[in-house]
């Protein structure tokens, strides 16, 4: 008798190959006959006109602080996800003496926009050294697997202090120390090192990143002293401001480690060909042997902006600013007094360029939706629905952050959508020089929900578009299993073959449905953030224990600390 039967499902099992119907035995944590399965289960799901795919492995993720306190791990939890890896970017809060935690709560508030009381209040700091660090993690239950990589400006902060807040350069006795713990880190069970060199990334009070800018010597003896444990990944970002200069860099820590690097990979209005010419670099690389690739997403990068989120179109105004800090019933109510109302439609953003480029920047807002479309016509745009109401688009954008209540999210494609369609992400996705990533799970609390990135793949890449082609269900399925499990060094998981870890969904895919964010105030310290839940999802599987049903916790916590690479099994052939 097996531990656990899924029963008649229509299986799209991780590999590409085509779907088809049969029994999935589970015993022990792992799966052990895919086909016909004539042994009964202890449990059994039935599993009829239901897929059946692996879980999803999510690489890029932010739930750094969010572990300690979060045992769930949402909102990745609701869309499938059953691994994942944080310590992205750079930023994380390992290791890290006393005395440098608050420059670290500093900079996660600015890079990741994670409010810094919530981190405080949430955090118990059981750790000074990274091993310690996973310690920590490993000893607190949880509903999914977590992998943690080492992040550079914790690191360069941790050896040099307040010289690499200040971004000097690092001496060789800095390098040293930093390749020796880079080391260290791996031993113990990270499972890579990530780095930023992207002026938009800096801390609460406005300072760069740490470790924006460091010099190659610095990133390749990093690189050498991780190359020469044999273990571990780099996942790297970078403005690519000069780009033959950053990617022979990035290209060199390839080279002398002989790891794999992926590097995040999005279009900017900008340079909007920009992305190719990267990708292109990457494709060299791999077709010298080096082990690169571009991460990217699955739709728009985008800020959602609203009353209850950190921005909304008048953030900049001076007017708006005497009641920010109002709470929100209360905002609401001076903004629909006439007077008021004229006041701010009267003024001109002043300050944050990004805010003050989004005010003049109507036609490319949209109403969000519920469920919200991330795919909208430019008629869909507060320019054009002004233009077709006769007012201005000011006017239109004022009450539309009003309404239910002043709850209203607005969305604004920053990225991925220069041509208003997804064809360009499309591009991307299809690439063999790519993986999928960049969801930001446990980040960006009120200005982003991307962590539902596995949904939309699913059901605007593979079911539901209308705007252009769509994708098979079988490559986007093994995109977000197998191929991000390999990317990171997973390979125990992401197929549905026996032998390997029983890690699994089984979807409702005709009524799987997304929807809209909305911001609850469940952080520690009441603190806020969007979360997104999707329908459809009617069993997630972990280690063989049912953790989700229809979407709610089971109470099964099988989740465990991933140390580093986890190797493939001895395959049996299915039965």
């Amino acid at each position: 008798m097996h531990d656990l039967v899924i029963r008649g499902g229509t299986i799209i099992d991780g590999s590409g190959g085509a779907r088809f119907t049969g029994d999935v035995a589970i015993d022990n944590g792992v799966i052990t006959a895919v086909g016909t399965v004539s042994g009964k289960g202890k449990k059994e799901i039935d599993a009829k006109g239901l897929l059946v795919t692996p879980g999803f492995v999510d690489v890029h993720t932010h739930y750094d602080a969010q572990v300690s306190w979060d045992a769930l791990i949402s909102p990745s939890c609701w869309h499938g996800v059953t691994t994942v890896v944080m310590g992205n970017c750079g930023v994380g809060f390992a290791p890290a003496r006393p005395e440098q935690r608050d420059a670290l709560i500093a900079l996660m508030e600015g890079v990741e926009d994670i409010p810094g009381a919530v981190l405080t209040e949430g955090m118990k700091w059981e750790w000074e050294s990274f091993a310690e660090y996973l310690n920590a993690i490993e000893s607190k239950p949880h509903a999914l697997d977590i992998g943690a990589q080492l992040p550079h400006a914790a690191l360069r902060v941790y050896v040099m202090g307040e010289r690499a807040i200040q971004r000097e350069p690092a001496s060789d006795a800095d390098i040293a120390e930093m390749g020796r713990l880079a080391a260290e880190a791996m031993q113990a069970g990270a499972i890579g090192f990530s780095s930023s060199r992207s002026l938009n990334h800096r801390s609460r009070d406005g300072d760069v990143i740490p470790s924006y800018g460091a010099e190659r010597k610095e990133l390749l003896g990093i690189a050498k002293a991780m190359g020469d444990t044999g273990k571990g990944v780099f996942e790297m970002i970078s403005d690519f401001t000069d780009m033959d200069a950053e990617f022979s860099i990035l290209r060199d820590m390839a080279e002398v480690s002989k790891l794999p690097m992926s590097i995040s990979l999005i279009q900017f209005d900008q340079k909007p060909d920009g992305w190719r010419e990267l990708l292109n670099r990457i494709e060299g690389a791999a077709n010298d042997g080096l082990r690169m690739k571009g991460q990217v997403a699955a739709r728009p990068i985008c800020l959602l902006l609203g009353l209850q989120a950190t921005m909304n179109p008048f953030s900049n105004h001076a007017t708006y600013r005497t009641i920010a800090d109002l709470p929100l019933n209360e905002r609401v109510a001076r903004m629909r007094d006439p007077q008021f109302r004229a006041q701010i439609l009267s003024e001109k953003p002043k300050g944050n360029p990004l805010l003050t480029g989004i005010f003049y920047s109507m036609h490319k807002i949209f109403p969000l939706g519920d469920p919200p479309d991330y795919e909208p016509p430019v008629e869909n745009s507060v320019k054009a629905l002004a233009e077709a109401r006769g007012v201005s688009p000011e006017e239109l954008v004022y009450d539309m952050i009003l309404e239910n209540d002043g709850k209203a999210l607005l969305y604004a494609p920053l990225a991925n959508y220069t041509a208003n369609n997804l064809d360009v992400s499309r591009e991307m996705i299809l690439s063999p020089h790519t993986a999928f990533g960049l969801g930001d799970g446990g980040a960006h609390c009120s200005v982003i929900c991307d962590a539902s990135f596995p949904t939309t793949h699913l059901i605007h890449w593979g079911r539901d578009r209308t705007r252009g082609e769509k994708l098979p269900l079988e490559y986007l399925v093994k995109r977000q299993t197998q191929d991000t499990a390999r990317l990171v060094g997973f390979l125990d998981r992401g197929v549905i073959a026996p032998g390997m870890k029983a890690d699994l969904n089984v979807i409702d895919f005709d009524n799987l449905t997304l929807g809209a964010p909305h911001i609850v105030f469940d952080l520690p310290a009441g603190g806020q953030r969007l979360i997104q839940k999707a329908s459809g999802y009617k069993f997630t599987i972990v280690s063989g224990e049912v953790t989700f049903k229809d979407g709610e916790s089971t109470g099964a916590l099988p989740g465990r600390l991933l140390r580093g690479r986890q190797d493939a099994p001895v395959l049996k052939a299915a039965q």
